[in-house]
């Protein structure tokens, strides 16, 4: 399908990028391929290798744009900002046969990461996880407009410069082992902004945010160190893993020969992926020189543990900040969210909740609840549809302007009163509460401390556009919180259909 464009002149910055890689043709990195999408509305960064010294000529839609090679045969040219349209043709010539891409789309790329429920596929993780309405989503993915880059795995212990995969048009056979929450986002946002999409899904299941941050961030950031200690307690406990593993799979030889059920065993670490810095060095490093859009995110379940989960909100503010200096693009967008309903009795879900939601101090973010989809029994809720549609509903307003209510009620203030009945009482005020509302179920999931900070069920009310929490076993309640368990059956809703985060109004809260 064509596009409406615009002639802007070209522009052109010449500087050195990249790991080196001569040879005796041009080579463009595999994430500038035939089906990408290329950033509307910015400058476009393509790079790649050639002869060292090599003198280069780029030819794009009405654009042609000169470059020289460096000494290792690093080259890399700015496009000037085009309009959504496509598809054209980029070409490198100069240095032995022409380096030719087709099929190219300028459109807007969002760049998604996480663990495994950002990963988790249209086709799920049968038989013990699958999205909902999966075959009908599939035979319905067929989509010109969106493009898919879907990353390999991949560690390093040093930062890479390309990756394995290449994109593709979005089929139901390419859609079906990509990220279900980044295609659902990218469909709305293509629907909506009538421009193409391109998704790339660079994610690890059981992935710790650490592994995700670059050397230079935690290096250098001195209020990461106790993430790296619990990290360093972490890997301790590995040493012996092997053999643990190889104990496990006797003893599920063994139940099978027997005609039992196979042991339920704990959950073991992918040993490569758990190094710092080691995903960041191989499934974002190699990124970092495109020019993109803006950042999905689904992750912390693997940071819930007792002793990582207070530092995550450095830890995780500090990954933003570490992508958006590594990216060069300003405060790119970055949309979260929130992890859901599980349960989890011996981590700290709700710490980790309430850790999320206070990373949206930093600058250009925007966290989707998703409490209300999640499972107790199952940590790969199915309903991956909303998750997306509130992320894309985030972007909506965040990011392309649309003047609509994009976010649930946002924990505020509190101030304290006494009840005609004598109890004292904490009114919890809210941002985004027009319309509070508990879908017609009782207000439960909140809870009271004082001095102490031991928490106790509490009764609720809602008021207005704030909730009025008591408990007669609290004469003197100075912190409440709400949605703390890792499980949780109360939800509230504001007038957009969207629900309460997680929130406790303890200046530092611990456990």
């Amino acid at each position: 399908m064509k596009y409406r464009w615009s002639f802007l002149p070209a522009v052109l910055v010449i500087f050195s990028a990249g790991v080196c890689s001569a040879g005796a043709e041009v080579r463009f990195p595999k994430m500038i391929s035939d089906h990408a999408v290329l950033q509307r509305q910015a400058p476009i960064h393509v790079w790649g290798w050639s002869s060292p010294e090599a003198h280069l000529t780029a030819n794009f839609h009405q654009q042609t744009v000169k470059a020289r090679a460096d000494a290792l045969g690093k080259w890399n040219l700015y496009l000037a900002p085009e309009e959504a349209g496509g598809p054209y043709t980029l070409t490198v010539s100069g240095d032995g046969p022409d380096a030719t891409i087709g099929d190219l789309l300028v459109g807007d790329v969002w760049f998604a990461s996480g663990q495994s429920n950002m990963e988790m596929p249209l086709k799920g993780f049968p038989p013990t996880a699958v999205v909902k309405n999966a075959a009908v989503e599939i035979a319905a993915a067929a989509n010109p407009r969106i493009r898919l880059l879907l990353a390999d795995h991949k560690s390093s212990d040093y930062p890479l410069n390309d990756i394995s995969s290449s994109w593709t048009e979005c089929t139901p056979e390419t859609a079906a082992n990509f990220s279900a929450v980044a295609y659902f986002f990218g469909r709305e946002i293509s629907a909506k902004q009538g421009v193409p999409i391109g998704l790339i899904d660079s994610t690890w299941g059981g992935t710790p945010a650490d592994s995700w941050v670059s050397l230079d961030t935690l290096g250098s950031h001195p209020e990461l160190l106790p993430a790296i200690a619990s990290r360093a307690r972490f890997a301790n406990l590995q040493t012996d893993l092997d053999l643990t593993i190889a104990a496990e799979k006797r003893e599920d030889e063994i139940a099978k020969t027997q005609g039992k059920p196979a042991p339920q065993h704990p959950w073991h670490p992918w040993q490569a992926s758990w190094s710092p810095a080691a995903l960041y060095n191989g499934m974002i490093a190699p990124f970092t020189p495109m020019t993109i859009k803006g950042f999905l995110w689904y992750q912390g379940e693997t940071n819930s543990a007792h002793d990582r989960a207070p530092v995550y909100n450095t830890l995780f503010a500090d990954l933003i900040e570490d992508w958006r200096t590594h990216f060069q693009q300003g405060n790119l967008p970055f949309l979260y969210v929130q992890i859901s309903s599980f349960y989890s009795p011996g981590e700290d879900w709700g710490l980790i909740r309430e850790q999320q939601r206070r990373v949206l101090s930093v600058a250009y973010t925007a966290m989707a609840v998703s409490l209300d989809v999640g499972m107790a029994d199952n940590v790969h809720p199915p309903d991956k549809q909303t998750v997306g549609a509130r992320l894309a509903l985030a972007a909506r307003g965040m990011v392309y302007g649309e003047r609509i209510n994009y976010t649930g009620p946002l924990y505020k203030r509190t101030t304290s009163e006494l009840l005609p009945s004598g109890t004292a009482a904490i009114r919890v005020w809210f941002e985004h509460a027009d319309g509070l509302d508990s879908h017609g179920q009782s207000t439960g999931d909140f809870e009271l401390a004082g001095e102490d900070r031991h928490f106790l069920a509490a009764d609720s009310r809602i008021d207005g556009t704030t909730v009025v929490v008591s408990s007669k076993s609290l004469p003197h309640p100075l912190f409440v919180r709400y949605g703390w368990n890792s499980v949780i059956s109360h939800s509230l809703y504001n007038s957009a259909g969207l629900p309460l985060s997680t929130f406790s109004s303890e200046p530092s809260p611990i456990h």
